[in-house]
């Protein structure tokens, strides 16, 4: 399900399947989608910000047309401590391979991966990021 932004409308609340993960779509060549994103994160339940919700910055391959500082995106990644995915949509090959690390993240936060957890996944994203 896409939302443009949150909180989501209360009247459809008993018809919405559970939120298994949140992902935050920014695109750097933007000022609006991080201001959008940044007014959405106050509609998230803390409880979220433990492996469900990570930020996909969009248009990374072109730094000539970025209106968003990369600071600001760390910024959002330690306050929230969620994972960033980088990548540029204009690559059939970078699309399938953004949406296989999304499908691969839904599978964990959803809890269809035995042995491993929501938590533990995000901080080992969180330490590879580190590195």
């Amino acid at each position: 399900h896409l939302a443009a932004s949150l909180p989501l409308p209360a009247e459809r609340d008993h018809l919405r399947p559970r939120i298994d993960l949140i992902v935050f779509i920014i695109d750097i060549k933007s000022k609006y989608s991080l201001k959008n994103v940044e007014a959405s994160l106050a509609h998230v339940d803390a409880s979220f910000f433990l492996g469900k919700v990570c930020f996909l910055v969009t248009g990374v391959g072109r730094v000539n047309n970025c209106s968003i500082e990369m600071n600001a995106i760390w910024k959002l990644r330690d306050t929230y401590c969620s994972p960033v995915l980088l990548c540029e949509l204009e690559s059939e090959k970078i699309q399938a391979t953004t949406a296989q690390r999304l499908l691969r993240m839904l599978q964990i936060c959803a809890g269809h991966v035995p042995g491993v957890s929501a938590l533990t996944f995000g901080s080992l994203m969180r330490s590879s990021a580190d590195d």
